[in-house]
């Protein structure tokens, strides 16, 4: 049995730029962190003793008689991906909901990876997991998906990552002083605004747009330049990084008419007048979790204003995805098992 742990990531700036049709003509950069949230994935290979092949168990159940009929598409793309035709049980859980704008689709696929990986007896570094899942997300399954969560949530960390026309992808620590580390994330508020989404037909729309969007794009990339350099500096107010939050929540509402409505502008809206400075939200857009950069004194301000919705805590986190169970064991071979039955008969 292996369980796997991937954090979830908070997105800050330069989505957009992570898709392939805009990186492999322009490059991309997106600044991000993962968080002390967590997509948790349970495996093991499934005993021949019962009515089904395999067993996938997340927002429902599935027990199929062949890996080919699962639903989750997921988990289908890594079994083809890896070749595995045995039956395996896999069970889903984790700290916050999907489809929230917080990377869960690619945490789920980084993380069962690295546990179908493991349950083989192959470990992997964090780079091939990131780029075996892009592969299934975006070429198995033609999901219309960026690239940064799948690295975002293998790697860990608070990272710029830049993806290059030649669709290499160099992921850099963002160099900054604990402390000022701390003080951004001392910053930041996460609220739920309890709204259902569907990324995926979002993104396809953005994607959709994108060449007719260069300006806003190239815009957003330069942000992840300024956003670096505000927390790398020990000199530069922490402040500045709220309103360039601001600035990017003005651009990417621009990207498509899809990303926000009256309700999620209501909602910022009240966020400014409770003192927060900027902020924006995450994922591909549509509902799900918005993040606030507020000064400490104004945030029970904004919690009040928000009461509303749910205000979940967290923090920064530099774990990548993660193996934090693992107990050998032997593929079950039905042939053979008879053949030793036989023996000791």
């Amino acid at each position: 049995m292996v369980i796997t742990s991937t954090p979830l990531r908070i997105s800050f700036f330069g989505g957009g730029t992570d898709y392939p049709v805009w990186y492999r003509e322009h490059g991309g950069s997106v600044l991000a962190t993962t968080i002390n949230k967590c997509c948790y994935i349970n495996c093991r290979w499934l005993p021949p003793f019962f009515e089904y092949h395999s067993r996938i168990s997340y927002l429902k159940v599935e027990n199929v008689a062949h890996n080919d009929a699962i639903e989750h598409p997921s988990v289908r793309g890594c079994l083809q991906f890896l070749g595995i035709d045995a039956g395996v049980e896999v069970h889903h859980l984790a700290d916050l909901p999907a489809r929230t704008g917080l990377g869960t689709s690619s945490a789920f696929t980084v993380g069962l990876l690295h546990a179908l990986y493991a349950l083989k007896g192959q470990m992997r570094d964090k780079q091939t997991l990131a780029t075996d899942a892009i592969y299934v997300e975006q070429e198995l399954l033609k999901e219309a998906v960026g690239a940064q969560d799948q690295v975002s949530t293998a790697y860990g960390g608070f990272n710029r990552i830049n993806f290059h026309t030649d669709d290499s992808i160099e992921v850099k620590r963002v160099l900054a002083a604990p402390a000022r580390i701390a003080e951004l994330e001392q910053h930041l508020a996460l609220f739920f605004t309890g709204f259902s989404r569907t990324a995926s037909e979002i993104a396809q729309e953005q994607v959709n747009m994108t060449p007719h969007r260069k300006t806003e794009l190239e815009t957003m990339r330069q942000m992840v330049d300024e956003a670096e350099a505000i927390i790398s500096s020990p000199t530069r107010s922490i402040e500045e990084f709220g309103h360039l939050l601001h600035q990017g929540w003005q651009i990417k509402k621009t990207l498509t008419n899809k990303i926000t409505n009256s309700s999620i502008d209501e909602i910022y809206s009240a966020g400014l007048r409770a003192g927060a400075l900027g902020g924006k939200l995450l994922g591909a857009g549509g509902g799900g979790f918005m993040l606030f950069f507020v000064p400490p004194e104004r945030r029970e301000a904004l919690r009040s204003e928000l009461k509303k919705l749910l205000c979940v805590p967290f923090a920064f986190s530099n774990r990548g995805s993660q193996v934090v169970v693992y107990e050998q064991e032997e593929q079950y071979d039905q042939a053979l098992a008879q053949e030793r039955c036989q023996i000791y008969a």
